[in-house]
């Protein structure tokens, strides 16, 4: 069976650092109302002349690096993001350009916080199916560009940053002890369309809009949809959340990674978190604290790793991988 193995990790965090005493200079808070809802302490946000190319660029290069290979051995980019550098043609494009990558193919992926997970299944399944061999995926923001710096109940939440692995194909034998991605499972609901949204568009308003949210509603369907989609992946490969070496969750909110440990009856010393210092960076938050954990030997090989993520639209999903 081909599988796809992660073979190369990489991120980038901009310079700038942004705590939680600076931002109750801009908008109404504090440090204390922001650690007890989310548990955020500061975030890092690109400079002006950054975009979000640029911090995909670094992670990859990063990730290039950690695997010993050149962009030449590289088939494909699959790039996730919810704040492209331009509308169209896809931020992948350019960040295929400023590798120096000439052959293969790139494109975008617009499913905001749960886009690295569906960028992973999709990369999965070409690996699987024998389309590519080697493929980049990244996960990329540069939320501070959209976010309404006078709504406290959203500016404070988010941060810029970028995550990527390096995929290759590997021959397993089919079962759980082969290396590489085991199970992925992706899923929406249209009905929750208006409860996490930027309010602008090409189509609609013309201009790009700012986030908005009904948090209360984001959270219960967040812990919920990451938890069943954790189960589902457990279950699918005929194991048990025991087994499971570590959880690399959506990094929106401690709260919400908390309810998640308390309903898979998991420590949550089994749980990578980076969200106090890195905030909610969408698309990047799985693959940076990823490229954390297994940068400071947390993550070893031959782990089993599941990732979870819910986003806007609603889009959730799963994905179990072995080290």
């Amino acid at each position: 069976m081909r599988r796809a193995r992660l073979i190369g990790h990489g991120r980038y965090l901009p310079e700038r650092i942004v705590s939680n005493d600076d931002l109750s200079q801009r908008v109404d808070t504090s440090d204390a109302w922001i650690r007890q809802r989310t548990g955020i302490r500061q975030r890092h946000m690109a400079e002006p002349n950054q975009v979000t190319s640029d911090l995909a660029v670094a992670a990859a290069e990063a990730a290039l690096a950690s695997a010993g290979l050149s962009i030449d051995a590289v088939d494909g980019v699959v790039l996730a993001t919810s704040t492209p550098d331009n509308t169209y043609p896809a931020t992948a494009a350019r960040v295929q350009a400023k590798l120096g990558m000439t052959r293969g193919f790139a494109f975008d992926i617009a499913a905001v916080c749960s886009g690295f997970v569906y960028g992973l299944t999709i990369a999965d399944n070409l690996i699987r199916g024998g389309q590519a061999d080697t493929l980049l995926v990244i996960g990329a923001e540069t939320n501070s560009r959209i976010l309404d710096w006078e709504d406290r109940s959203t500016c404070v939440l988010f941060g810029d940053g970028a995550g990527a692995v390096l995929l290759r194909a590997d021959v397993g034998t089919g079962t759980t002890a082969d290396h590489g991605i085991l199970t992925c499972h992706i899923y929406s609901d249209g009905r929750g369309y208006d409860a996490l949204k930027v309010d602008g568009g090409p189509s609609s308003t013309g201009t790009v809009g700012h986030v908005r949210m009904n948090g209360g509603e984001v959270f219960k369907h967040a812990v919920q949809n990451m938890a069943d989609a954790a189960m589902t992946a457990i279950a699918a490969a005929g194991l048990t959340p025991e087994q499971i070496d570590w959880i690399v969750p959506h990094q929106a909110n401690q709260r919400i990674i908390d309810a998640i440990g308390r309903r898979l009856d998991l420590p949550m010393d089994r749980f990578v978190s980076t969200v106090a210092d890195h905030a909610n960076t969408s698309a990047a938050s799985i693959p940076l604290a990823l490229a954390e954990a297994i940068g400071d030997g947390r993550i070893r090989t031959g782990d089993l790793v599941l990732m979870q993520a819910m986003g806007a639209g609603f889009t959730w999903g799963s994905v179990l991988a072995r080290l």
